[in-house]
């Protein structure tokens, strides 16, 4: 296959980039997800094996759609790669490892309204008349904003103040109480997949060695949208091999309500040192 036919010189840097962090600025338009397509199909024609490579995207639907693509142009080779969106990617992996940090193996996944009832009976059984207390939305929402952006509750309470008319420590109590209810139940929110993904890669000394020997190749979309958890969590899987490809916009960051940090992007090539640049 003869990528430089079918794509643009910037795009063909980049997909035919050597080994090493790989840094590309890629605006709107400018082909990203092609040029990631073809990155992915670039490293299975040079014997990279498909369960090396690990895509990371904000959206399952971004990644059926770039999976499909590069096996159509590689012949079916991805088979047994491993792509979708980080909470799908540290599900995958507490499957497994979950029982070394003291969850079951067969954990149950809180959806939304689950997190809401949850918080509701945290609240009530408190003491606190939901009434006269802080929408359960509200506490869950600020809760996932501090665990997000990796600092304590209280911290990002403190940097809320004003958006809200509970007493901050009101609302710590119920926090505490909600996490310790997940614990009891053995179960995980989005936000704790994430958060115990990460806890893994940094207690496990054999789950860390086996997924960073493993994943040869960590490339994620839409960089510039990652948050604190998310860079903590690419930045160990990647640190064996250093051969990271992050896609992103410098200009663009439409997450920034979960956290999402742009000095991720700009402060990329200080992380990783020798990181070769390409802008679409």
């Amino acid at each position: 296959m003869d990528l430089q036919k079918l794509l643009n010189p910037e795009q063909f840097e980049a997909a035919t980039a050597p080994d090493g962090p790989l840094l590309v600025l890629a605006a709107a338009g400018t082909g990203k997800t092609r040029t990631l397509v073809y990155r992915v199909v670039h490293l299975l024609s040079r014997g990279v094996p498909p369960d090396g490579i690990l895509l990371l995207t904000f959206t399952n639907r971004a990644a059926r759609e770039m999976l499909q693509r590069a096996g159509e142009a590689a012949a079916g080779r991805t088979e047994g790669m491993w792509g979708g969106t980080f909470h799908h990617v540290a599900n995958r992996m507490l499957r497994t490892w979950a029982p070394s940090i003291g969850y079951p193996r067969d954990f149950a996944i809180l959806d939304s309204e689950d997190q809401r009832s949850l918080m509701g009976r945290a609240i009530k059984e408190l003491g606190f008349k939901p009434k006269e207390f802080a929408k359960k939305e509200l506490v869950l929402s600020l809760l996932s904003g501090a665990v997000n952006r990796g600092v304590p509750p209280e911290e990002w309470l403190e940097h809320k103040a004003g958006s809200f008319d509970t007493v901050p420590e009101d609302l710590l109590r119920c926090m505490r109480e909600y996490t310790k209810r997940k614990r009891d139940l053995g179960a995980m929110d989005f936000d704790d997949l994430l958060v115990n993904a990460v806890r893994l890669m940094r207690e496990n000394d054999r789950a860390r060695e086996i997924f960073q020997e493993r994943f040869r190749h960590v490339l994620v979309d839409e960089y510039q949208d990652v948050n604190r958890l998310q860079n903590e969590f690419v930045d160990i899987v990647s640190a064996k091999h250093r051969n990271l490809t992050a896609v992103g916009d410098d200009f663009q960051c439409i997450y920034s309500w979960r956290g999402s940090d742009y000095r991720n992007i700009m402060e990329f090539p200080v992380r990783h040192p020798g990181t070769r640049i390409v802008k679409l």
